[in-house]
């Protein structure tokens, strides 16, 4: 049986560009990372547009934020979110950062999360821009998360995602043994180090192995753990016709 994740997260929640309705689905995933032991929704919850919140902050124990926009076209709640994500950050109360919002103004902080130490897990639509999915750890496109995901949508990120066989002929090198084969999740790993955003079920697949098992080009090898209650994957290049070794 895995060890159970006990990193401690702090979910914070841009309420103007984040989706209520998906709000269920993003908690479990957030589950797979660690506890949501912090959860704030910040927004101005005097005007319309976030009257959808109430039943999803209710049912989910989430802590709305109150910020009032002081001048028309500024932001407010941006700069609210800064600040606590940098007190909580100095108060060393958690391991981690969860900073669900499509809004490229984070960049910045999720930069400097990172600087100290902490990871960070981005949520946002596929709009999101590039420089907030590079600056985290791992970046989840809400479009693909549960059964909230239409299959219009999943069509959308399949369209617009980095193709798949140069990602995985990169990190297989990069990982291979010598006796040529590279550990799945040593794959994996490489993949999210230099493509945040890389994630199994943007190409139609809930999990990575599973993945793999249907890219032709790749040979696949499962062997049993020590204690035999789990198996190993390792992938290689099958061998090109015609190559000589």
């Amino acid at each position: 049986m895995a060890a159970p994740i006990t990193d401690r997260l702090a979910v914070l929640i841009d309420s103007d560009n984040a989706q209520a309705s998906l709000i269920g689905e993003l908690l479990i995933e957030i589950a797979r990372y660690g506890t949501a032991t912090v959860k704030r929704a910040y927004g101005d919850w005097t005007t319309a547009n976030l009257g959808g919140w109430k039943d999803a902050l209710l049912k989910h124990a989430i802590q709305p934020i109150q910020q009032f926009r002081y001048t028309t076209g500024k932001n407010a709640t941006d700069s609210a979110l800064i600040i606590d994500a940098m007190d909580l950050l100095h108060g060393g109360r958690v391991d981690g950062f969860c900073l669900v919002s499509s809004d490229s103004d984070f960049t910045r902080l999720a930069t400097r999360i990172r600087e100290a130490g902490l990871i960070v897990y981005g949520f946002g639509q596929k709009k999101t821009p590039k420089p907030l999915v590079a600056a985290c750890n791992k970046f989840i496109y809400t479009e693909i998360l549960g059964s909230q995901s239409s299959s219009s949508e999943k069509e959308t990120v399949e369209a617009e995602i980095e193709p798949l066989q140069p990602l995985l002929v990169q990190a297989i090198s990069d990982a291979t043994r010598d006796d040529g084969w590279a550990a799945l999740g040593v794959v994996g790993s490489l993949i999210t180090k230099s493509h945040p955003s890389f994630d199994a079920r943007n190409y139609g697949f809930p999990k990575l192995s599973e993945l793999v098992q249907k890219q032709r080009y790749l040979e696949i090898r499962s062997e049993p753990t020590a204690d035999g209650t789990a198996r190993h994957l390792y992938v290689k290049m099958k061998p090109v016709a015609g190559r000589r070794n």
